[in-house]
């Protein structure tokens, strides 16, 4: 298994087409089961630099029944990738293992993990200086940690909490 690397691209424009591609392909799966489904994360965010995963999120009432969606879910290539730390979404790679093409989440609809990752995706698409701001950082990270991409997420974390809260309070930097 290739260990994942960070690979910044130039935004592009098909992420959001492969986006609703991936969205119907879901629905035609699992769409009875889930509430709504969110393009999120960096390539759902116009002219953003990112790594070329497109993030979806999908909404459920109920995280417990998702072990029932890792049947139809993997008819399309989607992988559930079981992570025991995470107690409050599910989540299914497709693609290469190790670096993947799609991430799917799953997590409660209205939960604060759903509310939180549309507050920042919301916030940059409304403040592009902001954005740049985070993409000036995502490239610095990068350039420091491109053979270790935990680290790379878990340093972007203080600017996403400080983003979601700016967001929360109605703020606008």
């Amino acid at each position: 298994m290739t260990k994942p690397t960070v690979n910044l691209v130039k935004y592009n424009p098909n992420w959001k087409l492969q986006f609703e591609y991936e969205k119907k392909r879901i629905n035609t799966m699992i769409g009875n089961k889930v509430v709504e489904i969110e393009h999120i994360g960096s390539t759902s965010i116009k002219g953003l630099d990112s790594k070329p995963i497109i993030d979806i999120m999908a909404g459920v009432q109920d995280l417990e029944k998702v072990a029932t969606f890792v049947p139809p879910l993997s008819k399309i290539e989607y992988e559930y990738v079981p992570k025991p730390e995470l107690t409050y979404r599910k989540f299914f790679r497709k693609g290469m293992q190790g670096q993947g093409t799609c991430h799917l989440h799953i997590c409660e609809f209205n939960s604060s993990e759903w509310n939180e990752k549309l507050l920042f995706r919301d916030y940059l698409r409304l403040h592009p200086n902001i954005a740049q701001a985070y993409v000036s950082l995502k490239k610095e990270l990068a350039a420091n940690y491109k053979f270790d991409r935990p680290t790379y997420t878990m340093k972007k974390e203080p600017f996403i909490k400080t983003i979601i809260e700016k967001a929360k309070k109605g703020d606008s930097l």
